[in-house]
C-alpha cells in the first residue's frame, strides 16, 4: 500500500487550506518592507493597503502551491513527507485543486488590480513567473533558484507599489541575494536529507552537489551582507532617514546568516526555510529584534 493512502482525511475545507500551505505564508511578510523602509509605518491608509497586499500574495502563493502539487503529484508520492500533502495523499483530487486555484487566482489578481494597477501588474507577474517555474524553470539548473529569488523580489516590489512608495535599488539587491541564499540552502538541505541525494524526487538535484552549493552559498551570503552594509551607509539612505545609525543593525543579519549556515552544515537544515524560520527560536528572535531595531533607527520614537 502506498504511503499516501495511510494518511487520514481532516475534511475537505481543512485539506484545501492545508494545500495552500499557510505555514509558507511567512515568505510574504517581505511585503511589509515597503511600509517600514518607505516611512509609512504609522500611516493607517498605508498599513491597510499593505495588509491587503499581504493577504493577496498569501492567496496567490497558495494558488501556485496548488498548481505545483498537481504537477508534482507522482514525485511527491515518493517523498517521505510530501507524500502526506493532501493532493499527493489522494484526499484532494487534482480537479478540485485546479478549480480552486482558478477561482482564487481570479479573486487575488482582481483584488490586486483594485488596490493599485501597478500592484496588479506585479501580482500578475508573480503568478506568471512561479507558474513558469513550476512548469519548466524548476528543471533548469541555476535558473531554478534564480526564479525562486525573483518571486521574492516581486513580493518586495509589490509591498512598495501597493502603498505608492519608491523602493531602494539596494533593498532589491539585498532581497535578491538573500532569497538566493535561502534557495541554495534549500537545495543543499534536500540533497543532504533525501535518499540518493534527492534526484529521484527532484531530478534537478542531480545537477547540483554539496561542494558546488557550498561555494555558491558562500558567495551569495558574503554578497548579501556586503550589500546590506552598503545600503545602510549609502548617501541616499542617510539622506532619506536623516541618520547613519542603520549600520548599527548589522549584527542581526550577521547572526542570522551565520546561524542559518550552522543549521545547514551541522543539523542538515535548510530544506524548508519557512519551517526553519518558525521553528528555530534563535533565528526567529533575531528577525524580530532586527525589525524592531531597524524601525527604531528609522522612526526614532525618542525624538
Amino acid at each position: 500500500m502506498a504511503r499516501s493512502t495511510l494518511r487520514p482525511s481532516r475534511g475537505a475545507a481543512t485539506e484545501l487550506l492545508l494545500s495552500l500551505r499557510p505555514a509558507q505564508w511567512t515568505k510574504n511578510l517581505i511585503l511589509f518592507g515597503g511600509l517600514i523602509f518607505g516611512g509609512r509605518l504609522f500611516d493607517p491608509v498605508a498599513v491597510r493597503a499593505s495588509v491587503l497586499g499581504f493577504l493577496v500574495f498569501c492567496v496567490l502563493s497558495g494558488v501556485v502551491y496548488l498548481v505545483n502539487d498537481v504537477r508534482d503529484i507522482e514525485a511527491d508520492r515518493q517523498h517521505p513527507t510530501k507524500s502526506l500533502r493532501p493532493i499527493a495523499a489522494g484526499v484532494i483530487s487534482p480537479g478540485t485543486a485546479l478549480t480552486t486555484a482558478v477561482v482564487l487566482a481570479a479573486a487575488g489578481i482582481g483584488t490586486a488590480w483594485w488596490l493599485a494597477p501597478a500592484f496588479g501588474v506585479v501580482a500578475t507577474a508573480y503568478v506568471a513567473l512561479l507558474t513558469i517555474y513550476s512548469a519548466a524553470l524548476k528543471h533548469v539548473v541555476i535558473l531554478d533558484v534564480l526564479a525562486i529569488a525573483g518571486g521574492f523580489v516581486l513580493r518586495a516590489v509589490g509591498g512598495a507599489v501597493v502603498i505608492g512608495v519608491a523602493i531602494s535599488h539596494w533593498l532589491l539587491v539585498i532581497t535578491l541575494l538573500g532569497a538566493l541564499f535561502l534557495a541554495l540552502g534549500k537545495r543543499r538541505g534536500e540533497i543532504a536529507t533525501l535518499v540518493d541525494g534527492g534526484a529521484g524526487h527532484r531530478p534537478i538535484l542531480a545537477h547540483y552537489s554539496t561542494d558546488l552549493l557550498d561555494q555558491l552559498i558562500t558567495i551569495v551570503a558574503s554578497s548579501t551582507l556586503l550589500a546590506y552594509v552598503f545600503y545602510t551607509i549609502s548617501p541616499d539612505t542617510v539622506a532619506k532617514f536623516g541618520t547613519d545609525r542603520l549600520l548599527f543593525t548589522l549584527p542581526f543579519p550577521l547572526y542570522g546568516v551565520f546561524r542559518y549556515l550552522y543549521l545547514i552544515h551541522k543539523h542538515d537544515g535548510g530544506a524548508n526555510p519557512s519551517e526553519t524560520l518558525l521553528s528555530d527560536r534563535p533565528i526567529l528572535l533575531c528577525v524580530v529584534l532586527w525589525a524592531f531595531a531597524a524601525a527604531a533607527v528609522i522612526y526614532r520614537p525618542w525624538r
